[in-house]
């Protein structure tokens, strides 16, 4: 059986440097993501945090630095988190958007070009 996509924003699959605190604890742990979209993204870990905690993330786009109140909403032993984005700042938000766009951009650039 088919499951209808739950996404409302486009996934990109991209390796980005982002720092998990934990809900509690003011200790980072680096990651890198799989995928990215406006409103969550996955990050890959052998140790993964169990659903439902809160994250803080500061997530490196390039030159810039976002940061993002998320929520664990998957969690894959050995695998990584799943985590969905709740809170942020316009500006931290604009900025991703930003990026994404200019992702999406240069994915259809590169898609265009090929025969």
């Amino acid at each position: 059986m088919d499951h209808p996509e739950r996404r409302k924003h486009p996934r990109f699959t991209l390796s980005l440097p982002v720092e998990v605190y934990a809900e509690g604890s003011d200790t980072p742990i680096r990651f890198a993501t799989s995928d990215l979209s406006l409103d969550g993204c996955y990050v890959e870990t052998m140790f993964p945090f169990p659903v439902g905690i809160r994250v803080d993330l500061k997530l490196q786009l390039g030159e810039s630095t976002v940061l993002i109140v998320g929520k664990v909403v998957t969690s894959h032993t050995q695998v990584g988190n799943g985590i969905e984005f709740v809170q942020s700042l316009p500006e931290d938000l604009q900025e991703l958007r930003a990026f994404l766009d200019s992702v999406a951009s240069q994915q259809a650039s590169e898609k265009a070009k090929d025969p």
